[in-house]
């Protein structure tokens, strides 16, 4: 992967990674072994729209589960990252749901347009 400079409004960003076509499951799979935080994903041309919701929710999927292992006691730091998370996806897919969530400690977020049953 080579780094590339990428701006926003104007303002440069910090050096962003090139993801090669190969690794794009890699990263939808495993976005913290791709991406340094959730903001990095919305800002790659490499992914698409569909790709990036992918990747953002399945690392609220893994951040929820460190939260979960957190609160059961196993070793680790608390930190925002769920939090980024959904604010970053609520960028692509409009507002987040977080008050109607599925009955498991994860929480089970409703993916907007899906149908839940």
């Amino acid at each position: 992967m080579s780094l590339t400079y990428a701006s926003k409004d104007g303002i440069p960003m910090a050096a962003l990674k090139r993801i090669a076509p190969a690794d794009i499951e890699r990263a939808i799979l495993a976005p913290a072994s791709v991406f340094a935080g959730p903001e990095e994903v919305l800002e790659h041309d490499e992914l698409t729209r569909e790709q990036k919701i992918e990747t953002l929710w399945r690392w609220e999927y893994d951040a929820a589960e460190q939260a979960v292992a957190l609160e059961e006691g196993m070793p680790g730091e608390e930190s925002d990252l769920q939090r980024r998370v959904l604010l970053a996806l609520g960028t692509l897919v409009g507002p987040i749901d977080v008050e109607h969530t599925g009955p498991t400690k994860q929480h089970g977020l409703a993916r907007p347009g899906k149908d839940r049953r």
